[in-house]
């Protein structure tokens, strides 16, 4: 079917359809852009979303888990998949877009010279047409004025009054009207023809052709319509793979979550290293209690402890070691328990060696170079080297002296681990002190065995000789304590110390295993709980270490003790 046989006398509707239709094209590219902008904003609310729950640096730990890692890589296959949707706009905007407009604009063009042409055309037949009913309109005066002349010279020929000269004048002019009728009809016949023949090329050969490029035109841009519409479908099309590779990546991550391994990790995160209470054992008050005064003794030691305060300067304790350390952790970890506290200072070895042989990589690689320099000068100088290795080696000498610090630091840490084997026992101050005998050892042979025994470490000696190997602890320390204008804080409680403490920093206090003391104020998340052995003594020891009372009982048991010492000694 063409449009130039079936539509010749449809140029108008033509002409609004074909308008019509470039208007559907760019509506068609206006739907596409929208759709485009809504696939970019929803890759960028993805982005940010993800983003969003990106791991912190102070969430790094949380990597350890398995089910943590799955959602983190959840979030990295969440972010590639905003990317496709991403690739999406882009592809509709280069592929779709951008081809329609600039389609929609050559088919503007086309369609308007295509048009200009068929006015044209039009223009032309009917100027002939007009040019025919001029030369018929002619045609017919030249008729009319032939009859008249030929009617008038008729009337004067029949009249007898009229000189001859006047008939043969009338005669003249009738025959000179029919030659002019005579000619109006050829030219109107010659005219006649020519217009059949342009009308004839008009509307069979003209207006065909015309109408035969729009009718192209129109299936050119249908067909161009219908593969948009396939590129809208393929554009999606061609990223489903990389789609399904995201969501398989999830479904991966989602299945390698190993709750046993996850449950196990806590134990490695959290586990303190300490062995758990043994029983506690039997309390005999029928037997008469019997203390062996020794030199080690614990009024031994208060005594001591006493006449050596009296000795020294009374001053005001402001606690800096307790405000230095709020807030902030010590450089050894020491807050921590002692199996956490190992694997901080593992983890800080691992990293000082570390940087330790990227400072050597550098170191020798720039040895190289020095040498190529030595065999080649006009390559540089070898002397330019130098500094750089001074500080690298300087570098060096700082990592490797800060690596043997935290070595000797997590030496005394494994140390004084303890052993898997029998628990330790739970006794009490009474019951030591009733079983107690007197050491076979000097004050020297003490000291020795405590610095064999470093800070934390899980002992059964009994109470009495525990007591004398804190003797120079509280001694040194308990005057800090004993400023007597200063107001001492109420007790809220009682504690009993689960393990030794030799309290070596400023504001600590040594305690030994067993012992009961006063909780004067509780642990503020610091790791720390503040204690009181008397009047004079004082300080913080960690909160691991002992078991705190706050009620009523616990502290009536240790007013009790405290008063049954005083009296047995």
């Amino acid at each position: 079917m063409s449009w130039g046989t079936e539509l010749w006398d449809q140029f108008d509707n033509l002409e609004k359809h074909t308008q019509w239709g470039i208007d559907f094209v760019e509506k068609y590219t206006k739907f596409v852009k929208e759709r485009s902008e809504i696939e970019l904003n929803y890759a960028r609310q993805i982005r940010n979303l993800s983003k969003k729950y990106q791991p912190k640096k102070k969430e790094e730990d949380e990597n350890k888990y398995t089910w943590c890692r799955a959602f983190y890589s959840t979030l990295n296959e969440l972010n590639d998949y905003a990317g496709q949707h991403e690739v999406i706009a882009e592809n509709m905007t280069s592929q779709i877009i951008a081809d329609l407009t600039r389609y929609a604009q050559e088919v503007k063009t086309e369609r308007k010279s295509h048009f200009h042409d068929g006015r044209k055309a039009q223009q032309q037949v009917e100027a002939s047409w007009k040019q025919l009913e001029s030369c018929k309109r002619k045609f017919e005066r030249d008729c009319k004025e032939a009859d008249r002349a030929q009617q008038y010279f008729e009337k004067m020929d029949a009249d007898i009054n009229v000189t001859k000269a006047d008939v043969e004048k009338a005669r003249q002019q009738a025959q000179m009207r029919h030659q002019m009728a005579s000619d109006s009809k050829n030219e109107y016949s010659s005219y006649l023809q020519k217009f059949n023949q342009e009308q004839n090329e008009h509307y069979y050969t003209i207006i065909p052709n015309i109408f035969q490029k729009i009718q192209a035109m129109e299936e050119k841009r249908i067909e161009r319509m219908g593969e948009s519409l396939k590129t809208f479908a393929e554009v999606d099309r061609q990223i489903l793979p990389i789609i399904g590779k995201c969501l398989d990546g999830m479904t991966q991550v989602a299945e390698s979550i190993e709750p046993k391994n996850d449950s196990s990790q806590v134990i490695e995160s959290y586990k303190s290293g300490f062995e758990p209470p043994g029983d506690v054992e039997f309390e005999d008050y029928g037997q008469a209690m019997k203390r062996t005064v020794s030199e080690t003794s614990l009024n031994n030691s208060r005594s001591d402890n006493k006449a050596e305060r009296s000795s020294k300067s009374k001053s005001k304790t402001l606690w800096p070691f307790i405000k230095k350390n709020k807030g902030s952790n010590p450089e050894d970890f020491s807050h921590l328990p002692p199996e956490q506290r190992r694997k901080k200072l593992q983890a800080k070895i691992d990293d000082i060696n570390k940087d330790i042989q990227k400072e050597m990589d550098q170191r020798d690689a720039l040895t190289k170079m020095k040498e190529v320099y030595v065999k080649n000068p006009q390559m540089g100088d070898p002397n330019s080297v130098e500094p750089r290795l001074g500080e690298i080696a300087n570098n060096i000498e700082k990592l490797q002296a800060e690596a043997q610090k935290f070595e000797g630091w997590l030496a005394e840490v494994e140390g004084r681990m303890p052993v898997k084997s029998d628990p330790p026992r739970r006794t009490s101050v009474l019951y030591e002190t009733q079983n107690s005998t007197p050491p076979t050892t000097n004050n020297n042979n003490c000291a020795q065995d405590r610095e064999s025994s470093p800070d934390g470490s899980y002992t059964e000696e009994q109470s009495s000789e525990v007591q004398s190997k804190v003797q120079p602890e509280t001694a040194e320390s308990g005057d800090e304590f004993d400023d007597p204008d200063e107001e001492m804080l109420p007790t809220i409680g009682t504690c009993k110390a689960l393990y030794p403490f030799e309290g070596h920093n400023e504001g600590t206090i040594a305690v030994t295993e067993g012992e009961l003391l006063y909780v004067i104020e509780e642990d503020k998340g610091d790791g720390w709980t503040r204690v009181r052995r008397n009047e004079e003594e004082e300080g913080y020891v960690p909160t691991s270490y002992v078991e705190v009372f706050l009620d009523s009982n616990a502290k009536e048991l240790f007013s009790w003790t405290r008063v049954y010492l005083s009296e047995d000694s």
